[in-house]
């Protein structure tokens, strides 16, 4: 530790004076160096309504500072606070906070005249981002450790029972390998080693004072700011524990009320947990946008930029169905559309059901294009009797080395590991993303979605992979829509875990929107209606509502070329009604055929049905 240290200067708001400070050797009550505002520096007038909340310590401190005249109004600079006299503080981040009415980050906002953070003179305090952690007491010391010992003490823990006293802060993660294979050589499994050694590194050497830490309590989250440096402690039966100062906020947040995606990153049992990439999550705690957007503003943000702590929490919306979709798809009414939407926004996994031929997969993809703002958030794949667990999600699949053109097995991402990280990405987390899943019931689904299953019901929550060993989330603004044709047998596969997980909607031509689908579309394009009677008449001679044709056979262009019709026909329908009764020695071109079907036609239009066509009332 350096004998003296730079002056230091901290930039006030709004392009404002700056104070000026001094680092000093001595260390604060909280585990970190002590700071010395100097006399003369300005201070904000105001303060930010989360400032008690956020950092009470350092509300407290500047109100007894002002109380005791410390911090007054001067003729020098109007509008602006000044310190009358030397003010000595528990850390960088309490000088910086009194002087600025918020939270702050005094490793970074205070800075030498050329512009070097304070965080470059420490050892083992580094510039950069900060970070956010979860830590975890040992089950051992039971549910009232934060309360008890953490928050009381200006703490955080992490159990090191057999660890030896010799390892410093910043060790390596290689050398922490070899402690702990030695160390815990009989008392551990290789599993429970893998993990200690992530989590012993966390602690000693990527947390850093300034970072956030994150403790569970009776159901409430408490947020601080690390304030020191790692310490060990060793009990008088020779167990020791690592330790870091913590800055602990106000009160708690309560779990069932916080974001989903923070909710995600808490349900990971580890003792350590990484949440930086929810750490602007945690940041807008407690905090308005009007706020965060100031605070933005302060830490000079490009103007216009609209702060992270804000975009995280926009809410995922899907476009309101509007006249015009509805006419593009040929729906019946905007409700079924309205209806739909609800579906999706509610349970966020939806499946189109019905006979061959009624648009599901078309409907799908232009209702996954519309709600999802573009192309570029719809993925589609189709599943197959053979797809699997490995082919779906991620599995070791050969790979050449691109630099020895050796073929070795890697494991690879599958499409919903891939569009999930897409749908995950920073500026993404508010755009819905839609995966497309078609012929849905051909795959053995219990295979396929392993222990996916579980995420389709809890998105709060995460569960460990099989082959990476991550924990594993499905993000808040992934929707999956899937196809299933009922007249496939493989609907069999589908169990009832898969029908509770999902919402489906049929598409039949005995119901809307699929029964007057045809006759509208033919409408609109100015087509004869012969079409729309024929496929009613077919429909009303098929008994198993399941094994109806839907109308997409008759809407190609190729059905209205010379013989288009017949072709379709005798290529398309027939062998599918074939199929269907395959064995009962029916005459299939004597009942469903054409010339059947048009005769049947010719006859009810000279002998209507009672109450049809007559015109008279």
């Amino acid at each position: 530790m350096p004998d003296s240290y730079p002056e230091f200067q901290l930039r006030l708001p709004h392009s404002g004076p700056s104070a000026r400070g001094r680092l000093l050797s001595e260390m604060g009550t909280n585990g970190s160096q002590k700071m010395m505002v100097l006399a003369g520096s300005p201070a904000r007038p105001e303060v930010v309504p989360s400032f008690a909340v956020r950092t009470p310590s350092s509300y407290k401190l500047r109100e007894r500072l002002i109380a005791e005249g410390v911090i007054r109004e001067t003729a020098t600079r109007p509008g602006w606070l000044e310190v009358v006299q030397d003010v000595e503080c528990n850390s960088p981040s309490a000088a910086g906070d009194i002087l600025v009415g918020r939270s702050c980050n005094g490793w970074m906002e205070w800075k030498t005249a050329d512009g070097r953070p304070l965080a470059d003179f420490l050892d083992h305090v580094w510039s950069g981002p900060s970070r956010a952690w979860l830590v975890r007491g040992p089950h051992s010391a039971g549910s009232e450790l934060f309360r008890r010992v953490w928050l009381p003490d200006g703490r955080v823990s992490l159990a090191a029972a057999r660890l030896r006293p010799d390892v410093t802060r910043g060790v390596s993660k290689d050398q922490l390998r070899t402690f702990v294979d030695e160390d815990y050589e009989s008392t551990a499994s290789y599993a429970e080693k893998l993990q200690l050694v992530e989590e012993l590194h966390a602690f000693f050497s990527r947390m850093r004072p300034g970072d956030t830490v994150c403790a569970v309590s009776d159901g409430l989250l408490y947020v601080g700011e690390i304030t020191g440096n790692v310490e060990q402690r060793t009990a008088e039966d020779g167990s020791r524990t690592l330790w870091r100062p913590v800055e602990w906020g106000g009160d708690g947040f309560h779990l069932e009320k916080l974001p989903e995606e923070l909710r995600q990153k808490l349900s990971v049992s580890h003792d350590v947990v990484d949440l930086t990439v929810v750490k602007a999550i945690v940041d807008g705690l407690g905090v308005s946008d009007e706020e965060l957007v100031e605070e933005a503003r302060d830490s000079a943000v490009a103007p216009g930029v609209e702060p992270l702590a804000v975009t995280v929490r926009r809410e995922v919306e899907l476009r309101e169905p509007s006249e015009a979709l509805r006419k593009t798809l040929n729906v019946h009414s905007l409700e079924w559309l309205q209806d739909v939407r609800q579906l999706l926004d509610d349970e966020r996994q939806l499946i189109f059901y019905g006979p061959p031929g009624t648009g599901k997969t078309f409907l799908a993809q232009e209702l996954a294009e519309f709600f999802g703002g573009g192309r570029e958030q719809v993925k589609l794949i189709q599943f197959h009797p053979s797809y699997s667990y490995e082919d779906f999600f991620e599995g070791f699949r050969p790979r050449e080395d691109p630099r020895t053109r050796e073929v070795a097995f890697r494991l690879t991402a599958g499409p919903l590991r891939e569009f999930a990280e897409l749908a995950r990405r920073e500026g993404n987390r508010h755009i819905p993303h839609f995966l497309v899943i078609d012929e849905i019931n051909r795959a053995n689904l219990a295979k396929v979605f392993g222990e996916l299953y579980f995420l389709l019901e809890y998105r709060d929550r995460s569960v460990r992979l099989t082959y990476s060993d991550e924990d594993f989330s499905l993000p808040r603004n992934l929707f999956v829509i899937g196809t299933m044709n009922t007249a496939d047998r493989s609907i069999a596969l589908v169990d009832a875990a898969m029908r509770r997980r999902f919402a489906f909607v049929e598409l039949s031509p005995r119901i809307e929107p699929t029964r007057g689908l045809l006759r509208s579309w033919l409408e609109a394009t100015e087509r004869d209606s012969e079409l729309a009677d024929l496929l009613e008449a077919l429909n009303a001679r098929i008994d198993d509502p399941d094994f109806q044709v839907g109308p997409s056979y008759l809407m190609k262009p190729g059905v209205f070329r010379e013989g288009g019709l017949e072709r379709t026909w005798r290529t398309k329908i027939l062998p599918l009604l074939e199929e269907h009764h395959y064995g009962d020695s029916m005459d299939i071109e004597g009942r469903y055929g054409l010339p059947e079907l048009r005769k049947a036609l010719a006859s009810r239009a000279v002998f209507p049905e009672p109450g049809e066509g007559t015109g008279s009332e």
